[in-house]
């Protein structure tokens, strides 16, 4: 080889190397620009993949030019490396993908709101550099792993509340050392509590509330806790005394042992926890008074829960030294002596709740004066003298509850101009004087019953739905502006002075479903405008000198409460009205004659004109008759043949596995299935020709044009409701069909129909109910209604705390709540049903809706919805469980509920309001536990009421016989 060749070559050599170098160097330039913006956006679309794409991740995209830094919920740190992922109510269903820990900067992980339904993901123990997990509001099941340590050492927030997690918590959790928020409230851990918790020495919130763990104390251990700000214990099995060490956790700001079995007496060192601001010990065996030890003076407490045990005594004096005091609540123990003067000085005082104790002596004076007070509650005591003057001071008052007290005197001239006011209950006492010219321009329920007020009716607000004034000494005549209250819903004047006639305005209350005028002074005839109050449930003009004949449109109202007796009425009883549910309604009106034997008047002598009168009624109702089945004829003869059309189509939308076509469905709704008939249309029973000869129930839509848009959208509300939860104690919608013409839900039949049937001994044959005798139907013994009872409440708190969003029913009540061949119970019926928007945001709607006697009294003042309705109308059923009384029987007090928190004032004769069907000595303390926990559920005021998981819960842990 020559020299120029050699050179030639090793030139060659150079630029090839050359070129390497500048390709390897090219490689290395976009090897190093991958890293870390395309590697982690690379590992995100593996996520997505792993989550099976779903629709909300459709930013997700590496087609688009947007950084993934600005995908949904992604933050990334300024190199662009992904920090938190937060996907919150997402719908995800997919486990968690292993590669979300290839991000190897994340320290944020929270998925909660979702669907997950795996065990506890082992897969994040790669996730090295976790500070943040918050798993909670999903479905995850099973044990937690007991190397759940091997999670990022550097974790400070472990989040996994409301889930399945069941067994125990593991001990091993305590390796966890940088642990300072640990959050496993609302699972199914039944073992015992570790003790090893207490070396958790970082911890400052601790969340192990709403868990059936094995029944102990307080771990000792506990006392390590000295960074512990929030102890939330409630429904944990606790029991015996609260330790004296909690009051060495002097950072304690929020201690929550509610809902426990602790007993003894509250131990004087909580008074030292000089940063507690909230304090929740109600419903427990607490005993004993409050002994306060040290400066409580300087205590920053803004809330006090004790209520709802056995704590006795005084209320100590030095409560008036607690400055930051929002909230005191103290209801349902045994506290006697005098309300101390000093709690009426607070600057921050908002809330009193004392009722249900022994309290003697006068209200404090200023109470209010000082203070932006908005709720008084200090029912069923024993005090005594005046309302405060200056109650309403502050300019915030708007509720006062004082009934069942001895407290005399007017009422307080302040009130006229306390704009804020909206419910006043000061029933039961001796007040006297006359009312207020004009009451408050917010009030809307007014309770004055059983007192001695005098003078004439005053001038109502405009936004009044409920007046009740009961036993009074109220004269003069119903003033014409009553007349146009268009809001009213219960108008309760009985037992009072009133003379005049009755106003024909009063046509003008369309939405009054109560008038009681019985016992008083009324003269003239009963208007015939009554008849166009088509939502009066009950009507009392008994005990009055009312005239002349009944009129006809009464009868139209069909009734279920009706009362006319004691007057000077005459004539023959409307035909409308010959019913034997009326046979005790016209009772001591001599002139009243009747054509049925069973209304206990005289019957009617009727001549040739009454028999024409008959005959003509009769050919008219042929007339009608005939034209109804030819119309009839016409409608079938149409959607048979349709002039050639085609008929409609058909869709349908299944959430369950299903063996059965539309043509089947449709083939079955002939009369002879038809079993009900409901506000929203026809219930069906429908054997299905299948291999397991199912039977279904079929709900046909009403198809009136006035009310297209309403059921179309109850039709939505039902489908989209029930075709997305899963319950053992909610009804299984099947599927859904629909034409222009009808819309079907079908359901799974329940064998033993609704709870009104059997409780009520109600029978529904077609479209007639018929009362049963207790002879011809069994009867639910009171094992099977706590049964009953506790399948409800499982349902509806499944609904309130297990869905997200969580679900409002709406229309809770006993015939909604069906039983299977078991007597098992399942919630139905969610036509009314709506999902709020966000957890914990009421939602508002346009119209009252609900059945009389069920309904919460907020549902007519207000058009926002809260879950505290379904716990009212829960409320209902276990009065109706107990005494066997219907929703709207409360005879003088208007519905049940009513009636019951009268009962519950007379302990002496709790015996006397359960039902006669089951009362047996074996059960008698557990069925007057319910009763007043139906009670407690049906409390006026919605935050006086607990939610369904603590109903739930008192269920579960009711006292043994």
């Amino acid at each position: 080889m020559t020299s120029a060749e050699a050179s030639k070559m090793v030139a060659k050599a150079i630029s090839s190397s050359l070129l390497l170098l500048i390709i390897f160097s090219s490689f290395s330039l976009a090897a190093s620009q991958t890293t870390p913006e395309d590697g982690e956006r690379q590992i995100l679309l593996q996520i997505k993949e792993g989550w099976g794409n779903p629709s909300v991740l459709g930013s997700w995209n590496d087609s688009t030019a947007i950084s993934h830094c600005n995908w949904t919920g992604i933050e990334c740190s300024a190199d662009g490396s992904v920090t938190n992922i937060s996907l919150v109510n997402e719908n995800i269903t997919q486990p968690i993908p292993a590669a979300i820990c290839k991000l190897k900067n994340l320290s944020i992980l929270d998925l909660s709101y979702n669907n997950f339904a795996s065990s506890f993901p082992t897969s994040l123990y790669n996730c090295s550099n976790l500070l943040y997990l918050d798993l909670s509001q999903n479905y995850f099941v099973g044990v937690i792993p007991s190397d759940i340590y091997r999670l990022s050492p550097r974790l400070t927030h472990l989040i996994l509340s409301a889930n399945n997690f069941t067994g125990d918590i593991p001990p091993s959790i305590s390796r966890l050392s940088a642990l300072e928020y640990l959050i496993l409230d609302n699972n199914f851990f039944d073992a015992s509590i570790p003790v090893e918790l207490g070396n958790l020495s970082n911890l400052q919130t601790l969340w192990l509330a709403y868990n059936p763990f094995s029944p102990a104390t307080i771990p000792s251990t506990f006392r390590n806790l000295t960074q512990l700000s929030f102890l939330w214990m409630s429904e944990t099995n606790l029991k015996g005394e609260i330790p004296e060490f909690i009051g060495e956790l002097t950072e304690m700001f929020q201690l929550d042992l509610a809902w426990n079995s602790l007993s003894g007496s509250i131990p004087a060192g909580i008074w030292n926890l000089k940063k507690l601001r909230y304090l929740y010990l109600f419903a427990n065996n607490l005993t004993g008074a409050i002994n306060i030890d040290g400066p409580i003076g300087v205590l920053g407490l803004e809330q006090i829960d004790v209520s709802m045990n056995q704590l006795n005594g005084s209320i100590p004096e030095e409560f008036g030294k607690l400055q930051n005091l929002s909230l005191l609540f103290m209801y349902y123990n045994r506290f006697s002596g005098e309300i101390p003067a000093s709690i009426g000085l607070l600057p921050a005082l908002t809330g009193v709740s004392l009722f249900h104790n022994s309290l003697t002596g006068v209200l404090p004076p200023e109470l209010g004066k000082h203070s932006p007070l908005w709720n008084v509650e200090v029912h069923n005591n024993m005090l005594s003298g005046s309302l405060p003057e200056y109650v309403c001071a502050g300019g915030s008052l708007t509720s006062i509850v004082v009934s069942n007290n001895n407290l005399t005197g007017n009422v307080p001239a302040s009130l006229n101009n306390c704009s804020t006011l909206a419910y006043i209950d000061i029933q039961s006492n001796r007040f006297s004087g006359t009312l207020p010219d004009k009451l408050p321009s917010k009030l809307f329920s007014l309770n004055i019953d059983n007192n001695r007020f005098s003078g004439n009716i005053p001038s109502i607000a405009e936004s009044l739905q409920v007046l009740k004034a009961t036993n009074n000494l109220l004269s003069g005549k119903i003033p014409a502006v009553l007349t146009g209250m268009s809001e009213l819903l219960e108008l309760h004047l009985g037992r009072n002075l009133i003379s005049g006639q009755i106003p024909p305005g009063i046509s003008e209350l369309k939405n009054l479903s109560v008038l009681n005028l019985s016992s008083n002074h009324l003269v003239g005839e009963i208007p015939a405008a009554i008849g166009s109050l088509q939502v009066l449930k009950s009507l009392d003009l008994s005990i009055n000198q009312l005239s002349g004949s009944i009129p006809s449109e009464i009868g139209d109202l069909r009734l279920p409460t009706l009362n006319l007796s004691s007057n000077r009425l005459s004539g023959e009883i409307p035909i409308s009205l010959h019913f034997p549910a009326y046979n005790r309604s016209f009772l001591s009106n001599p002139s009243l004659c009747a054509s049925s034997e069973f209304l206990n008047v005289p019957i009617c002598k009727h001549g040739f004109r009454w028999k024409l009168r008959i005959l003509l009624i009769v050919l008219a109702s042929l007339v009608s008759l005939m034209a109804i089945v030819f119309a009839v004829f016409v409608r079938r003869a149409r959607h048979r043949r349709s002039n050639g059309r085609v008929l409609p189509t058909w869709k349908m939308m299944s959430f369950y596995p299903l063996d059965f076509t539309e043509s089947t469905i449709l083939s079955g709704l002939t009369e002879d299935n038809l079993i009900g008939r409901g506000g929203g249309g026809k219930v069906y029973r429908i054997v299905l020709e299948n291999h397991v000869a199912q039977i279904v129930a079929v709900k046909k839509i009403w198809n009136c044009r006035k009310l297209d848009s309403l059921l179309e959208k109850e039709f939505q509300s039902e489908v989209q409701v029930l075709g997305s939860i899963r319950h053992a104690n909610i009804v299984k919608l099947l599927c859904c069909l629909w034409s222009t013409d009808m819309k079907l839900l079908v359901y799974e039949y329940m064998e033993n129909g609704s709870l009104d049937r059997w409780l009520h001994k109600k029978w529904r044959v077609g479209e007639q109910i018929e009362e049963m005798n207790s002879d011809h139907m069994p009867l639910l013994d009171w094992s099977t209604r706590l049964r009953i009872a506790i399948d409800v409440a499982r349902g509806l708190c499944y609904m309130h705390h297990g869905c997200s969003p969580p679900i409002v029913h709406r229309d809770v009540k006993s015939s909604n709540i069906l039983l299977d061949f078991e007597f098992r119970a399942k919630v139905a019926d969610f036509g009314l049903a709506r999902m709020l928007v966000k957890l914990g945001e009421d939602n508002t709607v346009s119209a009252v809706a609900g059945t009389f006697g069920y309904m919460a009294p907020e549902c007519a003042y207000s058009r926002k919805i809260n879950k505290k309705m379904d716990v009212y109308s829960f409320g209902v059923i276990l009065l109706e469980l107990t005494t066997g009384k219907k929703a709207n029987d409360g005879g003088e007090y208007g519905n049940l509920a009513e009636w019951a928190w009268r009962y519950l004032q007379e302990t002496d004769k709790m015996i006397d309001a359960i039902d006669q069907d089951i009362k047996n000595p074996t059960y008698v303390n557990e069925i007057v536990f319910i009763f007043k926990l139906g009670v407690m559920c049906t409390s006026p005021l919605p935050s006086s009421r607990p939610t369904m998981k603590d109903v739930l819960q008192i269920l579960l842990k009711r006292p043994c016989q």
